[in-house]
């Protein structure tokens, strides 16, 4: 008896926990998409904006910040504005003490095809969101540090693990419950028996 009622509760619980194992995947996938995605946006603006800044004719040295932005320590948006070589024209971004050097194949994949966003890693421990957009004498790359992003994706990802174990602590007990209520042949009277 007790052998069935187990296995009971493990048809009750096993297609159940599934689909919440899929649900909670799903929304972790899509807040953290989100985040990431929308960790983008101002360097589009940043980027766009400048590359048409240079188109009508301003100066390189003019579109980028007084004060240098440690990318490795610093939240704030940098702008890299590069020629049709990959030569750093006018920077406001530092890191170590030296001009952050874009990779020559995102520029090239930004004159290819605009805009190129990508997660740039220029050392151990620095990753930054990118977006890489060409201007008639070269490109321009506007990034900012996703120490942030990444603490708000890690938070994201405790809540949905906690959420989902709450789900399937709530799951078992639910379905050891309703194998216990399932009525045995015994209690719901012989098979076939009828009124005579």
């Amino acid at each position: 008896m007790l052998a069935i009622r187990l296995r009971r509760t493990l048809a009750i619980f096993l297609p159940v926990a599934v689909l919440a194992t899929l649900c909670c995947g799903l929304v972790y996938t899509a807040v953290q998409q989100d985040l990431r995605m929308a960790a983008n946006d101002p360097q589009l603006q940043l980027a766009e904006d400048a590359a048409r800044a240079l188109d009508a004719g301003a100066q390189p040295a003019g579109l980028v910040g007084a004060a240098n932005v440690d990318i490795a320590s610093s939240l704030a948006p940098f702008v890299v504005i590069s020629d049709t070589s990959g030569a750093i024209l006018a920077t406001d971004g530092r890191l170590d003490g030296h001009d952050p050097v874009p990779p020559l194949g995102v520029l090239d994949a930004a004159r290819a095809d605009p805009p190129n966003k990508v997660t740039w890693q220029p050392r151990a421990g620095v990753r930054v969101a990118s977006v890489t957009v060409p201007w008639k004498g070269g490109t321009v790359l506007a990034g900012r540090s996703l120490r942030e992003v990444e603490r708000q994706e890690n938070d994201i990802l405790v809540i949905a693990a906690a959420a989902w174990l709450v789900m399937m602590i709530a799951l078992a007990a639910a379905a050891l419950v309703a194998s216990w209520l399932w009525p045995s042949r015994a209690e719901s009277g012989p098979s076939g028996s009828g009124s005579v």
